[in-house]
């Protein structure tokens, strides 16, 4: 019998985010009901993670609008922003597809060229916003899907997300978080008694949405509450932390942050290697330990016997990442039984030479003549051992 051992430890490079994350708000009065920016702000602080942002929000104004705004754009060009944060009127973006590629795709893409004009490493982040409590029934004889909320905002989610495609844009699923949010507990009023503006568990809920999807971490526990109850901001948190870390590429969140992590598998002494992060606008960069260089997303790489550090970076727009991971691939040493190499080890898997699982129940079991790869756990360490009955 022979064996083939690959210990695999692994280090990963974490993302990392700047002490002071820069944020611009453009919007109107979604935004600047019981100012958004600033519940952000309260709630990042409590982490440890300080916000400098700023907004310009007219009540009622439009993407169109925005492009000429003075205020908007004197903004978007006062500093470089890490994101700048692009509300809609709440309506404009519900109606019929043809009537958003007229009067508010264009305009979309001409903030998200102003911003980039300014700043190229700025991320666009579009403020994906929420159905009306009963739908609209001003516009509903028009068009029926808005003549429910759940109909709106299944149109607010597309459009929104389509201004992201179009874009290469993020969105903040803050809609997405209110359907969940009603779907679990509707006895959490999230809207004012216009049934269109945020309530102050509707803006919480909001702010809470946006810390998931810029920083990339979760909420829940964070001790700033907005003045609600320790169980309905919990209750919230949780709604905002499942909708954006369960989803981001949902979100197009992985569109802007590298992310150098990787998996890998061995045979004998070739590893396959898989980046986790698959975007095609991102330029990937391994070094295999030995000498060797590839800038694949996936490559099969063999080694002799011998310890190596493996490298992946990642980079993307403005965004870098670097991941390594510790590969040992052992010598080849001779066992006369199953019970000499599985000390100290969990049997994980038994297979044939053509890839079968093989039923296992103890070292004792009498197997047939031929080939087998059986695949044990000790601690963080994998070993795949090749075994020969003879």
């Amino acid at each position: 019998m022979k064996k083939i051992i690959a210990l695999l430890s692994i280090v990963v490079g974490l993302q990392t985010y700047a002490s002071q994350t820069r944020i611009l708000f453009i919007g109107n009065s979604y935004t600047y009901v019981n100012n958004l920016p600033q519940l952000l702000y309260n709630l990042a602080i409590t982490n440890g993670d300080t916000i400098i942002f700023d907004s310009s929000a007219p009540g009622g104004c439009t993407f169109q609008l925005h492009t000429t705004n003075a205020t908007t754009l004197q903004k978007i060009n006062a500093q470089a922003w890490d994101y700048v944060v692009l509300q809609e009127q709440s309506q404009i973006p519900s109606f019929p597809p043809s009537q958003v590629a007229s009067d508010c795709l264009p305009y979309a893409q001409q903030l998200v060229s102003l911003i980039r004009q300014n700043d190229s490493c700025t991320t666009p982040l579009f403020y994906m916003t929420w159905g009306r409590k009963y739908g609209d029934a001003s516009n509903c004889a028009n068009y029926a899907p808005l003549c429910t909320y759940e109909g709106m905002s299944q149109r607010l989610r597309e459009s929104y997300l389509q201004m992201c495609d179009d874009n290469l844009a993020m969105a903040s699923p803050v809609g997405v978080a209110f359907y969940n949010s009603r779907m679990a507990d509707s006895t959490i009023n999230l809207y004012q008694t216009d049934y269109s503006h945020p309530s102050a568990a509707g803006s919480y809920l909001a702010a809470c949405t946006f810390y998931a999807s810029i920083f990339h971490s979760s909420p829940i526990g964070l001790s700033y509450l907005g003045g609600l109850t320790q169980s309905t901001a919990t209750f919230l948190q949780t709604i905002a932390s499942s909708t954006v870390l369960d989803s981001l590429d949902v979100w197009r969140n992985g569109t802007f942050h590298a992310d150098a992590s990787f998996s890998f598998s061995s045979n004998a002494n070739n590893v396959f290697f898989q980046a986790n992060d698959v975007y095609s606008n991102g330029m990937h960069q391994w070094d295999f330990g030995d000498g060797s260089n590839s800038s694949n997303i996936q490559e099969q790489h063999s080694y002799t016997a011998g310890t190596y550090t493996v490298k992946h970076i990642v980079q993307r727009f403005c965004s870098s990442d670097t991941s390594t991971q510790v590969i040992t691939i052992g010598n080849i040493t001779t066992f006369t039984s199953l019970q000499n190499i599985q000390a100290g080890f969990e049997i994980i898997a038994v297979c044939d030479a053509m890839g079968n699982n093989i039923p296992y129940t103890s070292p004792s079991d009498q197997w047939s003549k031929g080939v087998y790869v059986v695949t044990l756990k000790k601690g963080n360490a994998l070993i795949r051992k090749k075994i020969v009955v003879a």
